[in-house]
């Protein structure tokens, strides 16, 4: 499966210049998809160079690129660390995330992740794990219900539509996306259907697969494992973790605590590159949907600890 029939990459180009790619360098693609940001790095590597690409999904390890310059992680990006150095690599070059799920995981039916299928409520991204939405729907409370909606889709109405779903459940399981969305149409605003739905269904992918947990714990590997001098690059698409990645490169922690010397200058091993963020242009937004919520970030590895 190529990349143009799995994932457009998002905002290429500056993802590639904010990498700053050195040909003999070591890098890693902890988001490989469909490979389209993976085969832009090799592009610019040397017969010394390497590439690790991390991916915790089995039809991306289906499509990985054969080079022997790279090499294929079937994980989540949370173990960086462990991955690292289970290889015998200390310090690396270059990290490239591009958060979020991919365009194949929405266009795949039976994966569940859009409210545009009728499918069974999966939203694994690593398919061999055990939670699914199905399970979270049917085994979590409805404080837990209305606590993720809230928290992770940011929806003012979560204890309503939390309740809507329990009372739905005593008397029938939820098994199907479409079976979810007819029970909570009662409850979504008219002419914000897409939107309100988006927000929740982005809410169950995110605890299904712990994604918030998993960035914190790969921030902190990633700012481990660079090099001084080395680049962070992220491309985000929802404020929560945008907050998480902003909070990391301008104060050293995702909580946003920084730390300051005498003189008042922030203590972060990570500094920002550039300006704040970048935005795809109307060119790319218009040819690339999924990039019109993207704000990609870089920062640089600093000497402080």
């Amino acid at each position: 499966m190529n990349a143009e029939g799995y994932h457009i990459p998002v905002l290429l180009q500056a993802s590639m210049e904010g990498l700053n790619i050195r040909p003999d360098g070591t890098y890693v693609d902890l988001t490989y998809g469909g490979g389209g940001h993976s085969k832009a790095i090799l592009e610019r590597l040397s017969d010394s160079g390497h590439l690790y690409g991390f991916d915790q999904d089995e039809d991306a390890m289906q499509g990985a690129v054969e080079d022997a310059r790279f090499t294929f992680v079937r994980s989540n990006f949370r173990f960086l660390k462990n991955w690292m150095q289970y290889y015998g690599v200390e310090q690396v070059d270059g990290i490239l995330a591009d958060l979020g799920v991919s365009s194949h995981h929405f266009d795949t039916e039976s994966r569940g992740f859009s409210f545009r299928f009728d499918a069974p409520l999966d939203m694994r991204m690593n398919q061999r794990a055990s939670l699914t939405a199905q399970k979270v729907l049917q085994d979590y409370t409805e404080e837990q219900l209305a606590n993720i909606f809230y928290l992770y889709g940011e929806m003012k109405n979560s204890r309503r539509i939390a309740a809507a779903i329990v009372k739905r459940r005593d008397t029938q399981p939820l098994q199907t996306t479409g079976e979810l969305v007819e029970t909570l149409k009662p409850y979504i605003q008219r002419g914000r259907e897409k939107k309100d739905m988006a927000k929740l269904f982005q809410a169950l992918r995110i605890e299904v697969n712990g994604e918030m947990k998993a960035l914190q714990q790969m921030l902190k590997a990633a700012v481990e494992i660079l090099r001084p001098g080395g680049r962070l690059v992220v491309l985000t698409y929802h404020s929560l973790e945008d907050r998480l990645v902003k909070n990391m490169i301008h104060a050293g922690n995702v909580e946003g605590n920084a730390e300051t010397n005498i003189y008042g200058h922030t203590l972060s091993p990570l500094k920002s590159v550039g300006r704040n963020y970048i935005a795809p242009d109307e060119e790319e937004q218009t040819a690339n949907p999924r990039s019109r919520s993207a704000k990609l970030r870089v920062a640089e590895r600093t000497n402080i600890e």
